[in-house]
């Protein structure tokens, strides 16, 4: 093998890389483990400290904590709980913005009325026609809405009903661009397969994410509007004298009250200009002398005299030096996180903007300035737009992160449309020297000085930003401006949706699985290669671990599907090649010749099977969403790292072996497996009309089954209602699904931890079409059936009042536009595949071959779930983990026949001129033996899984192992078959055109 050398040092330092990564997870753990030590079950302590190291620089002298924790491996939702909030957008906001901000009294106390009793209306649109009614029983809503907006929607003369409907449509197209922009946002924030779902309540949103490590990232990212402005700025020194003056005359207003006087505020400010240029004297010595007191002497004293002399500088550490020099630029001074409220309210006082230029404006910056993150810097900028900004966020066509080679630090690139240049050009030219403000959101991000006139439209945010906080800048921009302004209503941790229980049998299933999985292999190959494959299987699963949380990837049960099809696809490699390995044995060649001439044949078809896996998992990545997109990630990084270690580490260890005269014996046999498959002679071709029509059948009963019965959706497509509970003692989330499941058959129902280990969240899509309110009441009454065991004797009205938290009705996580997507994803990758296999084998028969027995694969799956929910013991729901088995069953149906179609090219290629009927029966005979081993050993850790895994994944693991068994049939009897007659039409016509010559 070549380039041995290069191979040992990538895995050395792959290994290095993997280790630092998962280590992370370790540090975390450890410091989790402490901090629940110290808690003893009190969330607040366990709160209080970890937010106390959170900036503590834990390991390796560098990483803080925080830092720490965002580099873990992450668990997704269904494995591990997370972070759920619910949202409001206001709809005030955008009925204002359709009346072209109207300025009628009675329309905005109507907007007002109706906002203040929001959480009580379901209708948020037919509360406020009604508010406005009561200001004004003769309203006409044309006259507020007839703007040039909406003048081809609502004339002057519009009725009130008609103005409505337009309204309601308005309304529902900006809560749903505020939900795509959400949800575009969320996609974009990282793998983290989140669940977005739409409440019934106008304007509210529902958002799961998993394993947040920073809940503030979040919200800013999902409470930002992505309103984007552009300011001038003003230099402190213009106007230090002023907020000087500001600052003795907060001194005197205090004290004013303390004394109980009775000045006019009139008077007040009078005195003020005569005592300006003293109060800024007077400041620097102040500033000077409370520096020396701190420094000599801690009297409070001292202290709490200069704070009352000083009300505003002693909350905000004015940009002055110790020498007295007022700082050249925007920045006025910098304050706790605690004083910034205080700061506010006294800039924002009457007799203080009386003081301040009239158009000048306050802003904090969004980054703190030092490490602990406390301290915040306060910005001056210059409103020189009738209040507005002259350039705001509506001209970027484009935002990237990027890297700025000069600060050596991560930055935001935009690009702006026409308008947006020329306005951009004008602004830096006449401020050449000076600073101009990047604001988002109403939060600085940055303040640079402009050197020199920028044309072009492009510029970048700068602002000391980590590569992640870029990211989220660029998402942020990209992803659109919300139609209207969001804000966070309620704020919950919710724990794992598999429940504690299912994820550790989960856990242990795969592991015992693994362990026969290992067993496996050395009882069919012999103990030396079974061990060497195994060793590649492990080092396939650490590599893999290390480089999803390279990526900060959230491991979810759709990514351990990926994980699960990766881990076959490295089998068969290594049985692709120990197959081959055994075949030139028999041949009569040592052991060295054998194992070098086995990899070497193997070779193609691992790359051509490994090739069109990742194809299919490059193109659900970048078409899918969610669940999708969370497979497609664990699949593209275990098959390129099963390559790696089948095809090359497991190799140096043989050729390590045969120089130093380890391996002497190897059959790559066991006494149970030495003449098991050597010579088959199965006729498959001669039994492929019979194929068909059995095929034929299952599709038939299949579609009709489907047409009737239909499917059984789960709340992520159906949609359904939650339902918080809180008991007295902390509950098992296991038991309590026990106990509601027989009154909820027939019906999705699952049941989390929420806020607390005494408080679930029970969710179902019982009769979800029906918007009766009986239908409420008929779901209280059975839930309270069913945990009337753990309610102490209390009665349904009890029940209801006390124990019932919260009721909501959601849409389906899996919007219809999603689904579409996912269709199209697959549909996609399919053809990719089978482009490749045509340019690959030259051949059309091959991929109308692969093409239809995939689709057979995927009826077939379809349809036994259609048939036969409700009929077997366990749940049988089309929800996101079943997307992710389909998805599993249909990569690995293609490795299978890949493998197949390659030996069906070489024996063509050794023997053209032999008939293809023999030539096609005995590639399928030689690689039979791989086919039912590769099919055995996946089907064993699948069957592990679901025997041992629980009721929460064995409808996944069941479509999986449905999968390969499906698989595997229509490899041998409707992929091959459809090729043959395929490749025989051919071949007569060849044969015709060449008598007719």
């Amino acid at each position: 093998m070549q380039n041995k050398g290069f191979i040992r040092v990538f895995a050395v330092l792959l290994t290095l890389v993997c280790l630092f990564y998962i280590s992370f997870s370790f540090v975390t753990r450890h410091y989790t483990k402490k901090a629940e030590e110290y808690a003893n079950g009190d969330a607040m302590k366990y709160k209080q400290y970890i937010d106390s190291i959170a900036t503590e620089k834990v390991y390796l002298g560098y990483y803080t904590f925080k830092q720490c924790r965002e580099m873990e491996i992450g668990l997704g939702l269904d494995l591990k709980g997370g972070m759920n909030v619910t949202l409001q957008i206001s709809v005030a906001d955008v009925l204002r913005s359709l009346s072209n901000n109207n300025t009628d009294v009675n329309f905005n106390k109507a907007l007002a009325n109706a906002t203040a009793n929001q959480a009580d209306n379901k209708d948020f649109l037919s509360a406020f026609v009604n508010e406005y009614k009561k200001l004004d029983p003769n309203i006409r809503l044309a006259a507020i809405f007839s703007t040039y907006q909406l003048k081809d929607k609502i004339t002057p003369n519009a009725t009130n009903d008609e103005v409505v409907a337009v309204l309601r449509e308005e309304l529902n197209s900006a809560i749903d661009n505020s939900f795509n922009v959400l949800r575009t946002r969320i996609d974009r924030f990282g793998v983290v397969a989140p669940n977005i779902q739409r409440l019934e309540k106008d304007g509210r949103i529902l958002v799961e994410l998993p394993g947040v490590k920073e809940p503030e990232r979040v919200r800013k990212l999902l409470q930002g509007s992505a309103n984007l402005e552009f300011w001038e700025t003003y230099n402190l020194n213009e106007f230090f004298n002023k907020l000087a003056s500001a600052n003795e005359l907060l001194a005197r207003l205090e004290n004013q009250s303390e004394d109980t006087s009775s000045k006019t505020d009139s008077t007040v400010v009078e005195s003020q200009d005569s005592t300006a240029v003293t109060a800024t004297t007077s400041l620097k010595d102040s500033l000077t002398q409370k520096i020396k007191d701190m420094n000599k002497s801690d009297e409070q004293q001292n202290i709490n005299a200069w704070k009352k002399q000083n009300p505003l500088f002693a909350r905000l550490n004015p940009n002055v030096s110790q020498e007295g020099a007022i700082g050249n630029g925007p920045a006025v001074g910098i304050a706790h996180i605690n004083d910034t409220a205080a700061v506010n309210k006294y800039l924002a006082m009457r007799q203080v903007r009386e003081l301040l230029p009239a158009n000048i404006v306050f802003k904090w910056t969004v980054k703190p300035i030092d490490e602990k993150e406390q301290y915040f810097q306060l910005v001056a900028l210059k409103a020189t737009n009738g209040g507005r900004p002259p350039l705001e966020g509506d001209v970027i066509t484009d935002a990237r992160e990027d890297f700025d080679r000069m600060t050596n630090s991560a930055v935001v690139s935009m690009s702006m449309n026409a308008e947006g240049s020329k306005i951009w050009e004008q602004l830096t030219r006449e401020n050449i020297g000076r600073c101009v403000a990047i604001v988002l959101d109403d939060q600085v991000y940055s303040f640079p000085v402009v050197n020199t006139e920028i044309s072009g439209g492009n510029s970048q945010i700068s602002g000391n930003f980590t590569p992640e906080e870029a990211k989220d800048l660029a998402n942020v921009l990209k992803s659109g401006k919300m139609a209207a302004s969001v804000k966070i209503v309620q704020e919950d941790i919710i724990g794992p949706s598999l429940g504690q229980e299912a994820i550790q049998s989960g856990i242990i299933s795969f592991i015992f699985a693994l362990v026969l999985l290992m067993v496996y292999m050395i009882s069919m190959y012999g103990v030396t290669p079974g061990l060497v494959a195994n060793l590649g299987l492990v080092l396939n699963m650490f590599f893999t671990m290390g480089i999803l949380a390279s990526f900060q990837a959230v491991l979810t049960l759709s990514g351990i599907a990926g994980l699960v099809l990766s881990l076959g696809i490295a089998v068969d490699a290594n049985v692709l090649i120990y197959e081959r390995a055994k075949e030139e044995l028999r041949l009569g060649k040592n052991l060295k010749n054998a194992i070098t001439d086995g990899y070497k044949n193997a070779f193609s078809a691992i790359f051509d099977s490994n090739l069109t896996s990742l194809i299919t998992g490059l193109i659900l990545f970048f078409f899918g969403t969610g669940p999708i997109k969370g497979f497609a990630t664990t699949l593209m990084i275990g098959i390129a790292m099963s390559f790696f270690t089948a095809v090359f580490l497991t190799r140096l260890i043989y050729e390590r072996g045969l120089e130093r005269n380890w391996f002497k014996h190897l059959t790559f046999t066991t006494s149970l497996t030495k003449n098991w498959l050597t010579h088959p002679k199965i006729n498959f071709l001669g039994v492929r009309k019979t194929g068909y029509i059995v095929c034929a059948v299952l599709v038939v009963i299949g579609v009709i089954s489907f047409g009737i019965k239909g499917l059984s959706k789960g709340i992520d497509f159906s949609g359904g209602r939650n339902y918080v509970v809180r008991f007295q003692e902390p509950v098992n989330t296991q038991e309590i699904a026990n106990l509601l499941k027989p009154y909820f058959e027939g019906s999705s129902l699952s049941v989390i931890t929420i806020g607390g280990e005494n408080q679930v969240r029970v969710s179902t899509n019982y009769r979800i079409a029906e918007n009766d309110d009986a239908i409420d009441k008929e779901i209280e009454m059975k839930l309270y059936d069913g945990l009337k065991s753990m309610l102490g004797g209390k009665t349904l009205d009890q029940f209801k009042s006390d124990n019932i938290m919260s009721i909501q009705k959601v849409g389906p996580s899996i919007a219809e536009d999603i689904t579409i997507g996912a269709i199209w994803a697959v549909i996609l990758s399919l053809i990719a595949i089978a482009l490749y296999i045509l340019l690959r084998f030259r051949d059309i028969s091959f991929s109308a071959g692969t093409l239809v027995s995939l689709a057979f694969d995927t009826v077939i799956i379809i349809s036994f779930y259609s048939l036969f929910y409700g009929l077997l013991p366990f749940s049988m729901e089309i929800d996101q983990s079943f997307i992710a088995a389909i998805l599993t069953v249909i990569g690995y149906s293609v490795n299978d026949k890949v493998v197949v179609f390659d030996r069906v090219r070489e024996v063509i290629g050794l023997y053209p001129k032999r008939d293809r009927y023999l030539v096609i029966n005995e590639a399928l005979n030689s690689t039979l033996a791989r086919t039912i081993s590769t099919s055995l050993s996946t089907a064993i850790v699948l069957l592990c899984i679901f025997i041992l895994g629980g009721d929460t994944i064995r409808s996944f693991t069941f479509a999986m192992l449905l999968g390969v068994i499906v698989g595997t049939f229509s490899t041998l009897f409707v992929a091959v078959p459809v090729a043959y007659e395929i490749m025989g039409r051919k071949q007569k016509k060849a044969q015709l055109a060449e008598a007719a010559k």
